[in-house]
């Protein structure tokens, strides 16, 4: 098994910025996609962003290009969410989660059913 931890959210003036990190431990692999998931009050889980194992391949909802920014650090089990410009509609409850073992370097999944390990999520508000 595979636990993800989150931390970083908070309450935030609009157009102001917050970092989301996520910490994986237990049987963790270095080869698996990581991502961030939100959802808000009333409505679906929807991906944000993804990042292949690699790093080299990422993915973004149309909505937050060019504000959000992924990453990861393998050494550190680890993948981060940069939120800059933060809008109101961008409140949710923020979700990591991680695939299993995935044999492409470059294979970033947008679908939630890709992902196996989802962590306990952190609030992100954005305040007009």
């Amino acid at each position: 098994q595979v636990q993800l931890v989150e931390s970083g959210g908070g309450l935030v003036q609009a157009g102001g910025s917050l970092r989301l990190s996520c910490t994986a431990s237990g049987r963790t692999s270095g080869s698996s996609a990581m991502a961030w998931f939100r959802q808000a009050p009333g409505k679906e889980r929807e991906i944000v962003a993804a990042i292949s194992w690699s790093g080299l391949s990422t993915y973004y909802a149309t909505s937050v290009q060019g504000r959000f920014t992924i990453s990861r650090d393998n050494s550190k089990n680890a993948v981060y969410l940069q939120m800059s410009s933060l809008k109101p509609d961008d409140t949710a409850v923020y979700y990591c989660a991680a695939t299993e073992r995935l044999q492409l370097s470059y294979q970033v999944p947008y679908r939630s059913d890709a992902y196996a390990y989802w962590g306990q999520g952190t609030q992100v508000t954005a305040a007009s």
